[in-house]
């Protein structure tokens, strides 16, 4: 399941350089995640790193973009393979 960012997001900042597929971006009024490019970092860490850092906790799962372990390793291996 891609993550997303709810709008607690007090655009810290610490969380887009975190991100190893740049899938995390500034939006009009707080940070963005393209789920295109979400993987919850399955493949480069064991945990998503943009939680490890978020000070306010505003990254759950994404409800709109559920994806078992297996597709994101799949999604992973896409995004990595154009590298």
């Amino acid at each position: 399941m891609a993550l997303m960012i709810t709008d607690e997001c007090i655009n810290c900042d610490v969380c887009e350089p975190e991100c190893p597929n740049s899938a995390i971006s500034q939006g009009e009024e707080i940070y963005e995640i393209d789920p295109d490019k979400c993987t919850e970092c399955v493949g480069h860490f064991d945990t998503p790193q943009c939680r490890e850092v978020c000070p306010v906790d505003c990254i759950p799962n994404d409800p709109n973009h559920v994806e078992t372990q297996e597709q994101l390793m799949d999604k992973f291996l896409k995004l990595t393979a154009s590298k």
